[in-house]
């Protein structure tokens, strides 16, 4: 008695059971020919893909990469090229500039001696003069020396 009102109330098995074959019936009747067509259709469009676009594409794409690649290998030359001519500009403006400064250095030590001589020269000049001075200042202590006698 129990199992019998149990199914009847919450056994519902048997009915969804019945909608769902009737439910996939009535898909497969409705919709099967329409659903043959579109994969027919989806058929035709891979083969077609497969047989004509693809090796176009796969040609297109050798093609244009391999220019490209010839492209990007004439950069890459051009641009070794470049640095390699700034390079030696660095090295040719690095040697000029070491020569100027060798020069700058060959000038400034044949300047300070020529300050040097110059400070020598005036030194003697200036040592000669005390020396006159000495001697005038001598001489005229001595001609001092006969007037403090009076």
């Amino acid at each position: 008695d129990v199992g019998e009102i149990y199914s009847r109330l919450l056994d519902h098995r048997p009915v969804i059971q019945g909608e769902i074959r009737y439910f996939v019936k009535e898909f497969e009747e409705k919709r099967g020919l329409r659903e043959l067509r579109v994969l027919e259709n989806l058929k035709n469009t891979i083969f077609e893909t497969n047989e004509h676009v693809l090796p176009k594409c796969e040609q297109a794409m050798h093609d244009n990469l391999h220019e490209a690649f010839k492209r990007l290998q004439a950069a890459n030359d051009m641009i070794h090229r470049l640095h390699e001519k700034e390079h030696e500009e660095r090295k040719l403006q690095a040697d000029k500039l070491m020569v100027r400064e060798e020069k700058h250095t060959a000038h400034w030590e044949e300047f300070m001696k020529e300050q040097q001589n110059k400070q020598a020269e005036v030194d003697e000049e200036h040592r000669k003069a005390m020396e006159r001075l000495k001697e005038q200042y001598s001489e005229m202590e001595k001609e001092l020396a006969k007037y403090v006698s009076f």
